[in-house]
């Protein structure tokens, strides 16, 4: 498999947690709000449509390859920001510690995963 292959596969496998999350919102959106309303966020019917448009459309432009730098830059801004929000294991109860403390390190993962594509990004557009 050459790099340009492994390319598009990353941002294929990249795109596609976010696309499966966008929809799994979508499906349990009543839930999700009440999951932002829980967490302090404002207006969470608002922000979890907000945030259904972004992992979906962010899926689909990451994987179609529109302005790769951009999106991967974007949707790692937001995936830093739903791991300090939306998982903080610091002050989950001993029950809750463990699941938030993974998703906490997944997303911060996938912040690398996006740094990557950031950086790639460039190198594949000037070949």
């Amino acid at each position: 498999m050459n790099n340009r292959n492994v390319y598009v596969l990353a941002k294929a496998l990249i795109g596609l947690i976010f696309l499966v999350a966008g929809i799994r919102k979508i499906m349990y959106f009543a839930a999700t709000a009440g999951y932002f309303a829980k967490l302090g966020m404002p207006m969470p019917e608002i922000v979890l449509s907000l945030t259904i448009a972004l992992e979906i459309g962010g899926a689909i432009l990451l994987v179609i390859g529109w302005q790769t730098r951009l999106v991967a830059m974007v949707l790692g801004v937001f995936t830093l920001a739903a791991a300090v929000l939306g998982h903080p294991f610091w002050a989950a109860d001993a029950a809750n510690y463990q699941n938030q403390l993974n998703h906490f390190l997944k997303n911060i993962a996938m912040v690398g995963g996006f740094l990557l594509l950031a950086i790639e990004s460039g190198s594949q557009s000037r070949k």
